[in-house]
């Protein structure tokens, strides 16, 4: 059930007899060769496939997180880790008023995670549930993507989904080394652009769709079961 697909009305129905809601994050950020939306496109549609069947209302993605590491790459925007606390803290507060006491968000962005820790307090303090998923490095998840190739990371095959990649770009046929992910926090937005170049952390550009649909499987499973189970 999407928010941007129901009128308020509607959501007040939902709320008589549901108290559950999922909210994506993600980025908007360098993906080398992929969308710079590939954080939010994936943290929205894995939310919004997990939770269809068992009929959980999602909200709309917050498509901008904590990345500043990537600032020399054009098209990236990054939040101070102030402004998006604020930002998470006022939209946890508008779901809390209006009856919202189990939240699920699945996030699309490791850069985010400082973020996991003021979801934790808040939740305590207003007295409501908060699950925070990390979609794509969830135990069943990540132990696909280790199965079919072991070297994945940010911006390679394990991100490139059909609805990740772009028209008329064409992908390397090759497997970059891999990076220290590390020591790019160390470095300065221009330092990292020089050690990383294209983007890519290390590993194939690309896979078969076939292995990249049994990883999605998977992780749509794994994020149902966040949404729907043991709260």
């Amino acid at each position: 059930m999407r928010i941007t697909e129901m009128n308020w009305s509607q959501v007040e129905e939902y709320l008589r007899h549901d108290d559950r809601c999922v909210l994506p994050i993600g980025s908007t950020e360098q993906h080398s060769f992929l969308s710079l939306s590939t954080d939010s496109i994936l943290a929205e549609r894995v939310s919004i496939e997990a939770a269809e069947s068992i009929s959980v209302a999602v909200f709309p993605v917050v498509a901008y997180g904590l990345t500043p590491y990537f600032m020399a790459y054009p098209g990236t925007i990054t939040l101070s880790e102030t402004t998006y606390f604020a930002l998470l803290i006022d939209i946890l507060n508008s779901l809390v008023q209006h009856g919202f006491k189990r939240i699920a968000i699945v996030n699309g962005h490791g850069g985010n995670s400082p973020a996991q820790a003021m979801c934790d307090r808040f939740a305590i303090e207003r007295n409501v549930r908060i699950k925070w998923h990390n979609w794509w490095n969830a135990p069943r998840t990540w132990a696909k993507v280790q199965s079919i190739d072991p070297v994945a990371s940010h911006a390679s095959w394990m991100e490139n989904f059909p609805w990740t990649r772009l028209m008329n770009v064409a992908m390397p046929n090759l497997q970059k080394p891999m990076i220290d992910p590390a020591h790019v926090k160390t470095l300065s937005p221009i330092e990292a652009r020089n050690y990383l170049g294209d983007g890519n952390y290390g590993g194939l550009y690309q896979r078969s769709d076939e292995e990249m649909l049994a990883v999605w499987q998977i992780g749509v499973e794994e994020t149902r079961a966040v949404i729907d189970e043991s709260w």
